[in-house]
């Protein structure tokens, strides 16, 4: 497969996700690699931010492409074809979170006060904060640690940058929810750290290179 020129053609002729799908039903199977690198970073984002578990992250995005392509016959065009997609690893995730009984569901009846965040240790030093590499790691961890009920909203929203009406539809809950977690999360933040990142947030959560690669791989594996 020649997975770059597949890239650079469907970004020379500007191919839409949906092209892309209608392509991939009709036989060409090869090009679902083109939804895959477009969304791994985003799924993988997601899931790591319910799970907090980097190669059960890894799992989910593997299996929420698997079902998407078996299930490619149902994606009824209602929105469109990132937030179907991400609605699907999120549902894998969460599924994986009621299994273990690890962490709790993300509940909207949830009292102020049991919302908890502790940074007070952080794994880096002035030195090493200063650089935006190491400010991407430490927006990493402070993400990481805030409370399930705020976790992915804030990693949907501030860093994915997907508009309230998205986030609602990926986490099935209403925008209102998506606003108030979205206030109490980015409060728990600190509003330094997130002025200080600022535009370096997406260098957080890479996920690129081999890693991509694997992804990739592994799912046509059991495609096929």
């Amino acid at each position: 497969m020649e997975s770059i020129e597949i890239l650079e053609k469907a970004r020379s002729e500007g191919w839409t996700d949906e092209e892309i799908v209608d392509r991939v039903r009709a036989g060409e199977t090869a090009l679902y690699e083109i939804i895959m690198r477009r969304y791994n970073q985003r799924l993988y984002r997601v899931a790591r931010a319910i799970l907090r578990d980097d190669s059960e992250a890894e799992d989910v995005m593997q299996d929420a492409y698997v079902r998407a392509y078996q299930h490619l016959d149902q994606f009824a065009r209602r929105a469109p074809f990132s937030a179907w997609l991400t609605r699907i690893a999120v549902h894998e995730a969460l599924a994986r979170v009621r299994h273990r009984n690890r962490v709790q569901q993300i509940n909207d009846g949830e009292h102020e006060g049991e919302f908890v965040m502790n940074l007070a240790e952080p794994s880096f030093n002035p030195e090493q904060t200063a650089s935006a590499v190491e400010l991407g790691h430490l927006l990493e961890e402070a993400l990481l640690a805030l409370p399930d009920q705020s976790r992915a909203v804030v990693m949907l929203r501030d860093v994915e940058e997907l508009s309230t009406e998205e986030t609602a539809g990926a986490l099935e809950i209403s925008e209102d929810n998506v606003k108030v977690r979205l206030h109490r999360g980015r409060a728990m933040l600190r509003s330094w750290l997130l002025q200080r990142v600022g535009a370096k947030a997406k260098d957080a959560f890479p996920f690129m290179g081999a890693r991509c690669d694997r992804v990739v791989q592994n799912v046509f594996a059991q495609l096929s």
